[in-house]
C-alpha cells in the first residue's frame, strides 16, 4: 500500500535533491484562484447577501442568517457532552498556560545619551479566525486561533465557520460551544473563500472589516488568504496536512502505525511520510498499517492517502542522513522515535512542531499538549512558525533623539545620505543642527 524509496548509499544528495525525492502532496494554488476570484468581487460588492448566495451554492444549504445569534452559542455551551466540555476546558486551561510565556514586553535601548529606540508591541485590532469544516469538526482549530490571539490583547476577534446541512445552516454545535466556552460571541455561519471576503471586506450592518484572518482552511480559502493579502493580514497559506516519523530500530511499530494513520485520517491528500535506518521496521510499520486499517472508521479516506503519492516509507543509512532528509522535508508535524529522542530533536532545524518520544504523538499536540496546532505546510517551516501569540503582534520602534544626539550622530547620516544620491535626507539632518547651532 504504502510505497518505499531507498535512498541508502546517496549520502551526497543535497537539499533541493531531497526535497524532490522525499514524498509531498501537490497543491496548485494558483487553479483555485481562477474560480475564487469571483466569489471574492462578488462579495465585495453585494456583501452578505453575495456571502449567504455563495453559501447556498457551495455548501447546499442557506443560512438562516450570518450571524449566530448569543442564545443558540450559550445553548450549544448547556448541550456539550461533559467530556467534551471538562477536554475542551482543559485543552484551554493548558494552551493558555503556554502561550502566556510567549508575551512580548516593550523595551527601550539607550543607543546614546539623549538618544532612545523603545521596541513596543501592540496587538493587531480586528482578527477573523477561519474554523474548517468539510469532513471532520475542529472545535480545537476554535481553541488554537482563539486562545493566542486573546493573550496577545486582539481587542475584536470573531470567527467563521462553514454551515452545516446537519445542523440548519449553523456551524456545528461542538465549535458553537468552544466559541462560548472562550467567551466569543460574533461567530458567523460562512466558509470557504466567500468567507474570507466577508471578513476582508465586511459588510455595512453584518460585520465590521477585520484587519487579519487566521486559521487553516481547504484549497479555496488558501487561495482567497492569498488573493486578499494586503487587504488583510494572513498567518499562512495551509496546504494538505503532513506528519513526518523519524525512526530508528527501536521505535515501536505499533505507534509509528497508528500515527500515519491518524494523520492520513485528515484528508485523502494528507501526507504520511516515515523515514528510518531500519528496513525491518519498515517492514513491520506496513504490517501493522495493514492490521490497524481493518479496525478503522475512515478506512477509504486513510488508504487513499497512504497509498498516494504524498506519502511513502524512507530508507536512509543513519540518523545524521535522516536528520538531512527531514530538515529537507520540513515537516509540518515530526515525531522522532531513536534513541536519545531528545538529544536527536534538538538537532532538527525545520519543522513545525516536533514530537519526542513514543509518549509525544502527534494527537496530543492537536489537542491537550498546550502548543498550537496551527503549523507551516508545504516545507514553510523552512522559513515560517506556527501560530503564536506574536502572530498577533506587531513591533513599533519608537525613535526619541533629543538635539545633542542628533547632532553627533549627523555627519555620519549626511555622509550615507549623499552616498545614496539622497540630498534632501541630508538637508533635513543639517537643518536641524543648524538651528540647533543658532
Amino acid at each position: 500500500m504504502i510505497r518505499r524509496i531507498d535512498l541508502r548509499g546517496t549520502s551526497d544528495l543535497g537539499s533541493a535533491e531531497l526535497r524532490r525525492v522525499v514524498p509531498r502532496a501537490a497543491i496548485d494554488v494558483e487553479s483555485a484562484s481562477a474560480s475564487v476570484i469571483p466569489i471574492l468581487d462578488d462579495v465585495r460588492a453585494r456583501g452578505a447577501v453575495a456571502a449567504l448566495d455563495w453559501s447556498e451554492r457551495l455548501d447546499g444549504i442557506r443560512p438562516p442568517y450570518l450571524r449566530v445569534p448569543a442564545e443558540i452559542i450559550a445553548a450549544a455551551v448547556e448541550s456539550l457532552d461533559p467530556r467534551v466540555r471538562e477536554a475542551l476546558e482543559e485543552s484551554i486551561r493548558r494552551a493558555r498556560l503556554v502561550h502566556a510565556d510567549q508575551r512580548r514586553v516593550d523595551i527601550t535601548t539607550e543607543v546614546v545619551s539623549g538618544g532612545t529606540v523603545t521596541e513596543r508591541w501592540l496587538p493587531v485590532r480586528r482578527v477573523g479566525l477561519y474554523v474548517p469544516g468539510g469532513r471532520a469538526v475542529y472545535p480545537s482549530s476554535v481553541v488554537m486561533n482563539v486562545v493566542p490571539a486573546q493573550i496577545a490583547g486582539v481587542e475584536s476577534l470573531c470567527v467563521v465557520s462553514p454551515p452545516q446541512v446537519d445542523h440548519g445552516g449553523l456551524p456545528h454545535p461542538t465549535i458553537l460551544a468552544a466559541c462560548g466556552l472562550l467567551g466569543v460571541d460574533e461567530v458567523y455561519a460562512v466558509g470557504g473563500a466567500q468567507a474570507v471576503a466577508f471578513l476582508a471586506y465586511g459588510a455595512p450592518g453584518e460585520c465590521e472589516p477585520v484587519d487579519m484572518v487566521t486559521g487553516p482552511g481547504n484549497i479555496w480559502v488558501t487561495a482567497a488568504k492569498r488573493l486578499l493579502k494586503g487587504v488583510i493580514g494572513i498567518d499562512s497559506e495551509a496546504g494538505p496536512t503532513e506528519v513526518a516519523v523519524l525512526a530508528d530500530e527501536t521505535a515501536d511499530p505499533v505507534h509509528v502505525a497508528a500515527d500515519l494513520i491518524s494523520q492520513a485520517e485528515h484528508d485523502t491528500v494528507a501526507a504520511a511520510v516515515l523515514i528510518t535506518t531500519s528496513p525491518e521496521l519498515a517492514a513491520a510499520v506496513e504490517s501493522e498499517v495493514a492490521a490497524q486499517l481493518e479496525r478503522t472508521k475512515h478506512v477509504e479516506r486513510i488508504s487513499e492517502a497512504l497509498s498516494g503519492p504524498q506519502s511513502g516509507i524512507v530508507l536512509v543509512d543513519d540518523i545524521a542522513a535522516g536528520l538531512r532528509a527531514v530538515d529537507a522535508y520540513a515537516a509540518e508535524h515530526l515525531e522522532i522515535h531513536t534513541r536519545d529522542a531528545r538529544e536527536v530533536a534538538m538537532r532538527v532545524r525545520n519543522a513545525g512542531a516536533i514530537f519526542v518520544g513514543t509518549h509525544a504523538p502527534v494527537s496530543l499536540g492537536d489537542y491537550c499538549a498546550g502548543s498550537n496546532h496551527v503549523l507551516p505546510t508545504g516545507g514553510s517551516a523552512m522559513h515560517a512558525s506556527g501560530l503564536s501569540v506574536q502572530t498577533f503582534l506587531r513591533g513599533i520602534h519608537v525613535i526619541d533623539y533629543d538635539a545633542d544626539a542628533l547632532a553627533d550622530v549627523s555627519g555620519h547620516v549626511v555622509a550615507l545620505a549623499l552616498a545614496e544620491d539622497l540630498p534632501g535626507h541630508a538637508e533635513a539632518i543639517r537643518v536641524r543642527v543648524r538651528e540647533s547651532d543658532g
